[in-house]
């Protein structure tokens, strides 16, 4: 998928967020019960080594290999997607779930993350 795909991907999953997005407080207390939830960090390679949450999977979305990527994952396990504002996470979370992934996006990024 070309990088101007995938601008478009997250303007439209940006107008259309749903029930898969949840603010910092619900997103960590559901991944917290779901033994053996999956943390992904969707940003670029400089923006995860900067700083991630521990115990976080690095699955750049703006990377050619993305959607490689993804088809890799287990199907019966529930992944919680975050980025830098939650725009890329959010579309990731939707191409995520087309593949039949269940997945929920950190609503405002990493920095909605309680600590």
């Amino acid at each position: 998928m070309s990088k101007t795909n995938k601008i478009v991907q997250m303007l439209s999953s940006f107008f259309s967020k749903g029930a898969y997005d949840l603010d910092g407080y619900h997103f960590k207390q559901e991944y917290r019960k779901e033994h053996g939830g999956i943390l992904i960090d969707v940003r670029t390679t400089s923006e995860h080594n900067s700083g991630s949450i521990d115990g976080a999977v690095h699955i750049d979305f703006l990377s050619a290999d993305f959607t490689n990527e993804i088809t890799k994952l287990d199907k019966t396990s529930r992944y919680f997607v975050f980025c830098r504002s939650g725009s890329r996470s959010s579309a990731a979370v939707s191409q995520m779930r087309k593949s039949g992934i269940e997945a929920f996006n950190l609503v405002g990024g990493i920095g909605s993350w309680p600590r």
